[in-house]
């Protein structure tokens, strides 16, 4: 065998050969008769090379014999008048889809899908995201698509990639490596029971979940705190009672289309000097469902029809505006037979003209007269449980804030936990006094002056 021999960018780069030239001259040979032959310089290897082989190659062979190989090589009387020291030629390597599969090449087709299926799951860019991993993925399908059919197969043990090219079955031109794995994998949970999800590579006339609706709900300040049981009326897509849901009409079945096989996805491949170019596309003329179908009189094929229903709603304690409520399966009715989306009700609260909401927190602000922070009283607060006493203390200084403990807000889903009332007294100082009231403050404040030169000794 070869005792040098490297990779360079995908192409096998052979050097000076050493050792039996015999696997030399095979892999040169099979490279001529496929016409895959790569060459630094053309006009070089037609020089030194094209003679001895047009002398050497059986007409009734497609391949050399061991004989002439080896005279090709090893022959004395060969002489390269071009070769130099360190000269080369590149042949393009063929994949072994043998080894890419990890298969003998008398490898049975249950024996193949089986590697084929443990290498899939263990490259599925939704679960492995290494770099290459994708790659790796395409290249194993690649290979199981060639093997798994009995004619590319055989065309690929006798000529290799060469032979596929030849025939029509270019590599460039293999179906979409995920379509392959989608219907192997069908009825398995899409990875084999690994729980995969849809991925956005899911058979296209798979069924598919709902779509979730949105409801806008207002709320009074007390409805927020304390929660409230509400009837709302929503108008959703539910699922056809005519066609259940299929979008068929009754008495007709859907057929495969034609255009995409029902796969739901055409590919347009274009040849250009820098290589094979693939666009994948949605069908046309299915719309991406695989399918044909005549279309159900009642939802025009769409499988549902709009309706309008009422549900009860229960908004639970210390929600507020913004808050966002969930109603399982209360959203649209879903594609195929798939499952209704989600209802989702977003809370808006309407402000109270007193009290005013901080969190957990009730705000509020209560007026005394300069005589009540003074002497201290005892005043009627709005709180959202009624009217309240609280006692505003002698001496009370304008700004004060007084706690009443628990007659906040409920924690939300903690029914028996609340915030507090904060209320913060306001100290009203008169603008205009009667003639008593000003005698009677006039007489106070001598009385202050009098007590002051006392308080300083």
């Amino acid at each position: 065998m070869l005792r040098m021999c490297r990779v360079l960018d995908g192409n096998y780069t052979l050097w000076k050969y050493m050792g039996d030239p015999f696997w030399v001259g095979v892999c040169v040979a099979m490279t001529v008769y496929g016409g895959l032959l790569a060459l630094h310089s053309v006009s070089f290897f037609s020089l030194c090379t094209s003679s001895r082989i047009r002398s050497l190659a059986s007409e009734s062979s497609t391949l050399f014999s061991k004989e002439s190989v080896n005279a090709l090589f090893s022959s004395g009387s060969y002489s390269n008048p071009c070769q130099k020291r360190g000269a080369r030629f590149i042949v393009r390597a063929d994949r072994d889809y043998y080894s890419v599969l990890g298969v003998s090449k008398n490898a049975s087709k249950s024996e193949i899908k089986s590697a084929y299926r443990k290498l899939a799951r263990s490259y599925h860019p939704d679960v492995n995201k290494e770099s290459g991993a994708e790659e790796k993925f395409k290249e194993i399908s690649n290979a199981y698509e060639v093997l798994s059919d009995d004619e590319k197969r055989s065309i690929y043990d006798r000529y290799g990639e060469a032979g596929l090219k030849g025939a029509g079955m270019g590599t460039g031109d293999f179906s979409n490596p995920f379509d392959l794995f989608e219907s192997l994998f069908e009825g398995m949970g899409g990875m084999g029971g690994m729980g995969m999800g849809g991925g956005g590579r899911g058979s296209r006339n798979r069924a598919a979940e709902g779509e979730d609706q949105v409801y806008n709900l207002v709320l009074n300040f007390k409805e927020a705190v304390f929660g409230v049981e509400k009837e709302i009326e929503i108008a959703r897509l539910e699922s056809c009672s005519t066609c259940d849901g299929s979008g068929a009409k009754p008495g007709t079945k859907p057929t495969r289309c034609n255009t995409c096989g029902g796969q739901g996805q055409v590919v347009s491949t274009a040849r250009t000097p820098l290589g094979v170019f693939q666009q994948v596309m949605t069908c046309s003329t299915c719309g991406g469902s695989g399918e044909i179908s005549t279309p159900c009189n009642t939802c025009n094929g769409n499988g549902r029809v709009r309706k309008s229903k009422r549900i009860s709603l229960k908004v639970p304690a210390g929600v507020d505006s913004g808050s966002r409520l969930r109603v399982r399966s209360e959203g649209n009715a879903g594609l195929r037979g798939g499952p209704p989306g989600d209802l989702f009700v977003i809370i808006e609260v309407l402000s109270d003209p007193v009290l005013k909401r901080d969190d957990t927190n009730i705000l509020y602000t209560c007026k005394v007269s300069y005589i009540d922070a003074i002497l201290g009283t005892t005043v009627k607060v709005p709180t959202v449980d009624g009217m309240v006493d609280l006692k505003i203390p002698s001496g009370t200084q304008p700004g004060t804030t007084l706690v009443m403990a628990k007659k906040g807000v409920p924690l939300l889903n903690k029914k028996n936990l609340r915030g507090d009332q904060l209320v913060k007294v306001q100290v009203e100082i008169p603008k205009r006094l009667s003639g008593e009231e000003k005698k009677l403050i006039e007489e106070l404040a001598d009385l202050n002056k009098a007590r002051a030169p006392n308080s300083r000794r």
